[in-house]
């Protein structure tokens, strides 16, 4: 790998040509429209001269062998390892972040290809790795990339999996989904005032991710309990009762919140409250975790 320049491009996908150089962005449901020399709410996308192009393909932020269940996933392949690669930027705007210095900063970038990481994959299959994770920052604005990788890993005979925000247009994650294997998929809340307020984005469209990736590959589903605001058993309940209106086999892991990023005032979730939301979501899936508790 090598040390990388973030205004290097590629063309992108999912867009349209409009008036005046500007572009219409598809790829996610922010649907942008982006200015000529302007960036996306993602800061990976920039409309170059009435063009939109990725500024993130084959920039590479972060790279680990990691453990399966560290994506979290607990029902798919577990005790294997996985490669693992994020890069920069998020769509989404959470207040409390855990991976903020990548999602939101501008952390050190290095170039690879896709040729590359799947190489390093198969040399790694001895050690027990089964894959590529794509994760670390929100891994659908490195949509290209993503897509060109895991095809190629699919034809190598290796796994993919992302670990996502779920916030992504149709049309996007349907062409890619038959090249995933496995998904983790945050949930972050029940209510559309907390998506709205905290994290600037949709409830219902990282609904339908989740739906639609159900019927296609194993999904699994994260989400961080925040005390005061989305910690009630009320709504634990409701995320329970969708997730088992899909399938009650579908696992989902409640994470304990520290604070992080911009999100420094509220206290680390009580493990009593975890404690009693396990047992609130069990009552409808055969399947709960909690995180970020030893």
């Amino acid at each position: 790998m090598r040390s990388g320049n973030m205004e290097a491009a590629k063309p992108a996908m999912f867009y349209d040509k409009g008036e005046d150089l500007k572009v219409h962005c598809r790829l996610c449901p922010h649907n942008c429209t982006i200015s000529p020399g302007n960036l996306g709410v993602c800061r990976a996308r920039k409309n170059i001269d009435g063009d939109l192009y990725s500024l993130n393909y084959g920039k590479i932020s972060s790279i680990a062998l990691d453990p399966i269940e560290k994506k979290p996933l607990y029902r798919f392949k577990s005790g294997s390892k996985i490669l693992s690669i994020g890069t920069f930027g998020c769509n989404l705007k959470c207040s409390f972040c855990q991976n903020w210095e990548i999602a939101h900063d501008n952390p050190r970038l290095y170039e690879v290809t896709s040729e590359t990481v799947v190489s390093k994959a198969k040399e790694l299959v001895s050690e027990g790795n089964i894959g590529i994770a794509y994760t670390y920052n929100e891994p659908t604005i490195w949509y290209e990339f993503v897509y060109d990788t895991a095809v190629l890993a699919k034809e190598e005979g290796l796994s993919n999996v992302l670990v996502t925000n779920g916030f992504i247009g149709r049309e996007a994650l349907l062409m890619l989904l038959p090249y995933i294997d496995a998904m983790n998929i945050d949930v972050k809340a029940y209510t559309a005032s907390f998506y709205k307020n905290i994290c600037g984005g949709v409830l219902e469209n990282v609904k339908e991710t989740v739906e639609l990736a159900a019927e296609k590959c194993h999904v699994e589903v994260t989400t961080l309990v925040i005390p005061t605001l989305n910690d009630e058993l009320k709504e634990i309940s409701e995320i329970a009762k969708w997730l088992s209106s899909i399938s009650r086999k579908i696992p989902l892991h409640l994470s304990r919140y520290f604070p992080n990023y911009k999100m420094l005032n509220i206290p680390p979730t009580p493990k009593d409250t975890l404690f009693r939301a396990r047992e609130e979501a069990q009552k409808y899936l055969d399947y709960v975790y909690l995180g970020n508790v030893w």
